[in-house]
């Protein structure tokens, strides 16, 4: 048998064609993580000093866990976030207002997300539109708890 180079030309765009349509697209762009999973720790401290949130969400979610055992009233624990510029003047404004609003001033602005004050064993969750939050600007979360402010913080990170 005879083949010529048209028939082999032939028969070799037959076969690239059908492994095209065989072929795989590409891979989206991976979806950006939504949440975090924070846990208020015993010891004054938060599991995690960093997030990151990228733009591309709508909304991001936060779920603190109080990993101790103590009420709320003796050692309890929230998330709170706020510019960093702000931080300072929220706590020492939130001090004022005492248990009975989690240490923070009722329709503070500032405020940008909160969880209520847990206690040991609770968990909370707070979502927020990312569409509030700025890429380059400064974000710090922290306890509102009486003397957990300090050592309880973390920063917020606006990606993408």
């Amino acid at each position: 048998m005879k083949i010529s180079l048209h028939h082999l030309a032939l028969c070799a765009a037959t076969l690239g064609a059908s492994s095209a349509a065989f072929a795989q697209p590409a891979a989206p762009a991976s979806a950006p993580v939504c949440e975090a999973h924070v846990q208020g720790q015993p010891g004054k401290k938060f599991d995690l000093t960093e997030l990151r949130v990228s733009k591309r969400c709508a909304q991001f979610t936060v779920h603190l866990l109080h990993t101790g055992k103590k009420p709320w009233q003796e050692a309890g624990h929230n998330w709170v976030l706020t510019r960093s510029q702000d931080t300072e003047a929220v706590i020492r404004e939130g001090q004022r207002s005492g248990p009975e609003r989690a240490w923070l001033s009722r329709g503070d602005a500032r405020v940008l997300a909160a969880t209520q004050m847990l206690s040991g064993g609770e968990h909370a969750s707070v979502s927020f539109p990312v569409e509030r939050l700025s890429k380059g600007e400064d974000y710090t979360y922290f306890c509102s708890f009486p003397t957990h402010a300090e050592p309880m913080r973390g920063k917020l990170v606006v990606i993408d």
